[in-house]
């Protein structure tokens, strides 16, 4: 792995949601090559680890979007400082489909086809969110209903 690219950036709240994001401080094409999407691999304040993307949302630089669930790891909201270590993410996302959820998928073509050309976060939340089951019957309800937002064309849960 090369070195990271080191710095510290305070959580921005996006509009008024609950929605959060840190600036990239750096120029992307002068570090990665690239002015878009940047495929990034994370670690904050040394503890919390996980793959994003810097994303160019206007405003002159990249962002990087935090989910609630990492700011709840972190134990940090909007206002605070975040120290943030980056590499770019050169290996392929998979995301490891459970086997019955392969076997729904495989019986409805139209879903399945859809699911497939989804971004790998979208396929990601999808199963997380079947995973997260904490009961056989919610699994099984969550499984019917990912077939059913797929069949109407939803990206996201």
């Amino acid at each position: 792995m090369t070195q990271p690219i080191i710095f510290s950036a305070e959580i921005q709240q996006h509009q008024d949601i609950n929605a959060a994001f840190i600036n990239f401080p750096f120029d992307t094409i002068e570090l990665f090559g690239k002015k878009g999407q940047v495929k990034v691999k994370v670690l904050l304040d040394d503890k919390v680890e996980y793959r994003s993307s810097l994303a160019n949302m206007g405003g002159g630089c990249h962002r990087l979007g935090l989910t609630q669930a990492i700011r709840i790891e972190l134990g940090k909201t909007f206002g605070d400082i975040v120290e943030v270590k980056l590499w770019e993410d050169k290996e392929e996302r998979i995301v490891i489909v459970p086997d019955d959820v392969q076997a729904l998928l495989n019986q409805n073509d139209k879903a399945k086809e859809f699911y497939d050309k989804m971004s790998y976060t979208h396929r990601k939340e999808y199963i997380r969110w079947i995973e997260d089951a904490k009961k056989e019957e919610t699994r099984e309800r969550r499984k019917i209903k990912m077939i059913e937002m797929l069949l109407e064309g939803k990206k996201g849960i």
